[in-house]
C-alpha cells in the first residue's frame, strides 16, 4: 500500500509544509510540482490568477525543506496545527489572498484544497468561502460509447479552457489505466465516484458485492491519486423512510444513489458507506483525499425540489461533515439538481447552515425541465444564482444532458456556459479581482483593440472565429456596425 507522509516544519518563523514522497526532486524540495526559487509562478499557473496577491506575502521567498521525520497529516490537520502548507501558499497566490486567510478557512472547514499526496502534476485549487467559484467537467468511458480517444479530447478541452476539476465517471471495464493516465497528465484536481466503478472493477453482480469490496474500490481510487471522491453516505434508512413517506415524481435520479438503494433493498442492509463511514474516512485520510458528500436524494425535477427526502439527506450530511472534519478529512457537500429559480437562494443558505459552512458543490441547478438540447443554459442560469447565493463549486452541464453522452464539442459548450455563470457570480459576491478581466475587456473595446479583446475572452478561439468569419469593409470595425461603430466614432 502506498503512503507518503507529510510533515510540518518551521523555517524562519514561517511554517511551511513538505512532502517526503520520493517523487521528483529539485533543490531541497520533493513534492507534486517541484520548483527552484522563482519557479512557483509557473507551478501555480499565473495565467489563471484573478487579482493581485497580498503585497505582504510572496511564496517565492519561502524556503522549502525536506524533513527527516514526521507523521502523516492532511491539509486540514496542518491548518489546525497553524501550518501554512505549500498548497495553501499556491492557493493564496492564485486567489490574491493572504495565506493566513486560506489556512484559517481550511482549519474551519470553510475552504477545501483537494490534493491527494500521489497527484504529482496537481496545481492546487481552493474551494470555498471568499474564493473564486470553481468549475468541474464530467467525462469518462461509457459502456455504450467506449471511445477513449474522444475522452482525451474532452480532457484537452477542459484543460484548455481552465476547468479547475475533472471528474472521471468511467463506468465500464477496467478503469484504472485511464484514471491513472488522467491523474498523471492533469494539473486540474481529479474526482471520481467509486460506486460507479465498483461493478466493472470487481466484475461481480451488485447484490454479491460486500462491504470490504466497496472499501477496496475506494482504496484503489485513493492510491491512484484522485483528489476527491463522491461518497453517497447520507442516504441511510432514515433518509429512505422520508423518501418513501412523501413520494416523488422522478424518484432517485442519482446514478450512485440508485445503485446503493438497490443494494440496500436487495441485501436488507444499511448503506455501507454510512455504516462503515469511519473506515472510509481512514482510507481518505491516509492519502489526503477530500470527501465530496454526494446527494443521492437530489431532485431530478423541479417538482421534487426541496422535498422531505432531499432535506432529510442534507441533515444527515451535516452530521457526516463534522465526523469527517474530526477525522482530519476535508469535506465538500454536493447539492441539487433541478430547482425553480425562486428556491435556489434559500437552498444555498440551508446547506451552509446545516453543513456548517462546508464548501457547496452543485449540479446546475437546472431551473426548468423542458429544454433538452439546451440544458447547459438552464443549468448556467441556476448556477449563477446558486454561486451568487453561496455555492462554491459548479458542475458543468452540457447540451447533451438527458439525451446522450456528450462529445468534445458539447464539453466546450457546457464548460463555457458554466464558467460564465461562475464568473458572473464572483462579480456579484465581490470576490477580489473578479472584475479585473471585465475592465480590461471594456478598455480593449473602447480602444477597438481586437487582439486585446480576444486575450480577455473566456473562449478566445470562438471569439476569433466569429470575428474573422465576416471581414468588415471598414478596418478596425466589425460587420455589426461598420462605419457607424460608436467606439470608433467617439475615438475619432
Amino acid at each position: 500500500m502506498r503512503t507518503s507522509p507529510r510533515t510540518a516544519v518551521a523555517v524562519e518563523k514561517t511554517v511551511v509544509y513538505a512532502s517526503s514522497a520520493p517523487l521528483m526532486r529539485t533543490e531541497g524540495y520533493t513534492g507534486r510540482v517541484p520548483f527552484h526559487t522563482g519557479e512557483l509562478a509557473a507551478a501555480s499557473r499565473p495565467d489563471r490568477l484573478r487579482g493581485s496577491a497580498d503585497s505582504r506575502f510572496d511564496p517565492r521567498n519561502l524556503t522549502w525543506v525536506m524533513p527527516t521525520k514526521g507523521v502523516l497529516c492532511t491539509q486540514i490537520d496542518a491548518a489546525r496545527a497553524g501550518t501554512i502548507t505549500r498548497e495553501m501558499a499556491i492557493v493564496a497566490e492564485k486567489e490574491g489572498r493572504d495565506p493566513e486567510f486560506i489556512r484559517e478557512g481550511v482549519a474551519a472547514g470553510r475552504i477545501a484544497i483537494p490534493a491527494n499526496i500521489h497527484h504529482t502534476s496537481l496545481s492546487p485549487e481552493g474551494v470555498g468561502g471568499g474564493l473564486r467559484t470553481k468549475v468541474n467537467v464530467n467525462l469518462g468511458i461509457s459502456g455504450d460509447v467506449a471511445d477513449e480517444a474522444e475522452e482525451w479530447k474532452k480532457v484537452d478541452v477542459a484543460l484548455e479552457l481552465g476547468a479547475e476539476a475533472i471528474m472521471d465517471l468511467s463506468n465500464t471495464g477496467k478503469t484504472h489505466a485511464f484514471r491513472s493516465a488522467l491523474i498523471e497528465k492533469s494539473p486540474a484536481m481529479i474526482g471520481t465516484v467509486p460506486m460507479y466503478d465498483a461493478i466493472g472493477y470487481l466484475e461481480k453482480p451488485l447484490i454479491t458485492i460486500t462491504v470490504e469490496d466497496f472499501l477496496d474500490v475506494v482504496r484503489a481510487h485513493a492510491e491512484d491519486g484522485v483528489d476527491f471522491v463522491t461518497i453517497h453516505a447520507g442516504m441511510n434508512r432514515r433518509t429512505i423512510e422520508s423518501f418513501r413517506e412523501t413520494g416523488r415524481l422522478t424518484n432517485i435520479v442519482s446514478r450512485g444513489g440508485s445503485l446503493i438503494f438497490a443494494w440496500m433493498e436487495a441485501t436488507g442492509n444499511e448503506n455501507p458507506f454510512y455504516e462503515f463511514y469511519d473506515e472510509v474516512l481512514a482510507i481518505l485520510h491516509e492519502h489526503d483525499v477530500a470527501i465530496s458528500l454526494g446527494d443521492a436524494m437530489r431532485p431530478g425535477s423541479t417538482y421534487d425540489a426541496t422535498d422531505a427526502g432531499q432535506i432529510a439527506e442534507l441533515i444527515e450530511i451535516g452530521k457526516l461533515t463534522r465526523r469527517a472534519w474530526d477525522a482530519g478529512v476535508q469535506v465538500m457537500v454536493e447539492g441539487p439538481g433541478h430547482m425553480a429559480l425562486d428556491e435556489i437562494a434559500a437552498n444555498m443558505k440551508l446547506e451552509k447552515r446545516l453543513c456548517h459552512d462546508a464548501p457547496f458543490y452543485v449540479l446546475g441547478p437546472l431551473v426548468t425541465d423542458i429544454a433538452p438540447g439546451y440544458d447547459h443554459i438552464t443549468a448556467a442560469i441556476g448556477g449563477a444564482v446558486a454561486a451568487a447565493s453561496g455555492a462554491d463549486f459548479l458542475c458543468y452541464v452540457t447540451p447533451a444532458e438527458h439525451l446522450r453522452l456528450p462529445d468534445a464539442a458539447d464539453v466546450r459548450e457546457g464548460l463555457v456556459a458554466t464558467k460564465i455563470a461562475a464568473h458572473a457570480a464572483d462579480i456579484a459576491k465581490g470576490v477580489p479581482g473578479a472584475r479585473d478581466a471585465d475592465n480590461r475587456m471594456s478598455d480593449a473595446r473602447r480602444r477597438v483593440d481586437w487582439e486585446g479583446m480576444f486575450a480577455e475572452a473566456l473562449d478566445p478561439v470562438r471569439a476569433r472565429e466569429y470575428f474573422e468569419s465576416a471581414p468588415p469593409s471598414t478596418e478596425g470595425t466589425c460587420t455589426m456596425c461598420g462605419e457607424m461603430c460608436a467606439m470608433r466614432t467617439v475615438n475619432q
